[in-house]
């Protein structure tokens, strides 16, 4: 049995998810307050609803990269 569509998938899943990882401590750097306080710790709706928008927008370019 071929495993290499197997292994790639796994490659490329921890890829991503390193690549995104990466992604939002430069963006949480950038800011300037810090993201993760603000959204588990003030609760900052507006704030998540933006930082998920911007996650799936990464997420988005990052797919299309590995695909």
């Amino acid at each position: 049995m071929n495993y290499a569509p197997i292994l790639n998938s796994i490659i490329y899943s921890i890829l991503g998810v390193v690549i995104f990882c990466v992604g939002f401590v430069i963006i949480d750097k950038l800011t300037p307050y810090h993201l993760w306080k603000e959204l588990t710790e003030d609760n900052n709706v507006a704030l998540a609803i933006v930082v998920g928008f911007g996650i799936l927008g990464i997420c988005t370019i990052i797919a299309a990269a590995i695909h």
